[in-house]
């Protein structure tokens, strides 16, 4: 504990009137926790913060540049949330924490960094989430923006934290992607345009069931914007049915739409991205490769339409895009052999994604880590149908294993170095292999990206 005492919180909170007259917990010091010191600090609130950690990512910055807040780490503080009337709790944080739990049974005010952005934003914004896609259709939906010339801020839950976004001057346009964990503390969020690209299973060690999970991404459509929907995914579109409402609704599929939808057509044997009837672009003109990114791209359409950004600017953002790292990233080819770096691929359902899009013979799929209590059962047919050898590796790799062995040959490694050597010793001409965990990387690396940026080294050394 670094505060000496529980004297950290003044009664007369200026200039963020939905604050006044409480004291301020952040729980978590983490990068959106220290965003969220910083936004409040400026704004004349005075906060602490607290941590179970004894030494938080952000602490050594929040003590440099904020010296007099205090921080109470190794452990979260009892003494502190017992004080607090209002915990501002970051996303990491679960909510079933016992001392949050308390907080809330005697009326303490539970919010998170979206919630304080909703309440304090001043242009309009469009709100991103999904099991998968959210961070390339948020990304993407910028670059569409900038090629429009807008002044456009990106970030939340990918890159810049939220609070960090809100400066002078006025932006024209937030874009934020969304996770989950954000949207139980959200409710003032009033997006113009805001979607749920889809649902599968994900953080169902935090969730009690997917209905429980599903509810929390159903709060992105608060307010009385466009619901962009995902027209193919039937919990999505149950989803809206609770939501609408009278609402605007704009549909994307990755079939052929029906008047007024975003969808996929053919014409002369080439696939096109259309709207309604009419031709946008022709699939193989795009960068980003994989029927999963095609609806993606769809769904920034939506987005962007309703962000009333013009469509050309739209489409020469769109084929300028070159997708992100760790998501389905080609890494190379050799021997008439491709690898891919799909490392941010966390949960069963973008696996799927990725397996499917990957176009070749066969797909050698290095997969495993930390399960979050997922079903792999859904696994199998894909698995089943274009897998013919699946390398497991992580925490969790005997669950992986145990669901898949009936599918498909099963090998177990060490590390990402034997995965990518197994790989190359059984890939033949016309094969991918594709590094797409379904599994979170906590077990064994810093973060999927470090994950995925071994992965790479390790196969361009396998290559040399």
């Amino acid at each position: 504990m670094l505060a000496e005492n529980l004297d950290f919180i003044g009664n007369d909170i200026s200039n963020m009137e939905s604050l006044s007259h409480k004291r301020v917990l952040i729980v978590g010091l983490g990068k959106t926790g220290l965003s969220c010191a910083r936004y409040l600090y400026e704004h004349g609130v005075e906060v602490a913060v607290t941590d179970s950690r004894a030494h938080p990512p952000a602490l050594d910055e929040l003590q440099e540049n904020y010296p007099d807040v205090a921080i109470f780490v190794d452990g979260f503080s009892a003494e502190a949330f017992a004080r607090a009337t209002c915990l501002i709790v970051s996303p990491g944080i679960s909510l079933r924490e016992p001392l949050i739990v308390e907080a809330r049974a005697r009326g303490a005010e539970i919010v998170g960094d979206i919630e304080l952005f909703a309440r304090n934003v001043n242009a309009p914004v469009v709100a991103i989430t999904g099991s998968n896609g959210k961070s390339t259709v948020t990304s993407l939906l910028g670059e569409m923006a900038l090629a429009s010339g807008l002044d456009v801020r990106v970030g939340g839950n990918i890159g810049v934290p939220a609070l960090d976004l809100l400066h002078d001057p006025r932006p024209d346009l937030y874009v934020l992607e969304l996770s989950s964990f954000q949207l139980e503390t959200t409710e003032s969020l009033n997006a113009c345009a805001a979607a749920i690209l889809n649902i599968s299973e994900d953080h169902m060690d935090r969730y009690h069931n997917l209905n429980d999970y599903t509810a929390a991404k159903a709060k992105i459509y608060y307010g009385t914007g466009t619901l962009v929907v995902n027209l193919d995914d039937a919990v999505v579109m149950a989803t809206v049915k609770l939501a609408r409402q009278g609402r605007d609704v704009l549909g994307f599929t990755a079939s052929k739409p029906a008047e007024n939808q975003f969808g996929i057509c053919k014409k002369d044997e080439q696939e096109f991205l259309c709207y309604g009837d009419e031709l946008l672009v022709v699939a193989s003109d795009l960068k980003i490769k994989g029927r999963h990114n095609l609806v993606n791209a769809l769904a920034a359409l939506a987005l962007g339409k309703e962000a009333k950004i013009p469509l050309d600017s739209m489409l020469i953002g769109l084929k300028s895009f070159p997708g992100l790292p760790h998501r389905s990233q080609w890494v190379a080819e050799k021997k008439g052999i491709a690898w891919y770096n799909d490392s941010k691929a966390t949960n069963v359902g973008a696996t799927i994604a990725a397996i499917n899009g990957i176009d070749a013979n066969s797909i050698i799929l290095i997969a495993g880590g930390q399960s979050k209590g997922q079903d792999f059962s859904s696994l199998k047919n894909v698995v089943k149908d274009k897998v013919k050898h699946l390398i497991l590796l992580g925490e969790d790799a005997g669950l992986l294993g145990s669901e898949l062995e009936s599918c498909t040959e099963v090998s177990f490694v060490a590390d990402l170095k034997q995965a990518v050597d197994k790989a190359n010793d059984i890939a033949t001409e016309g094969d991918a292999v594709l590094l797409s965990p379904a599994c979170a990387s906590f077990d064994m690396y810093t973060g999927y990206e470090q994950r995925g940026d071994l992965f790479v080294v390790a196969v361009k050394e396998a290559l040399q």
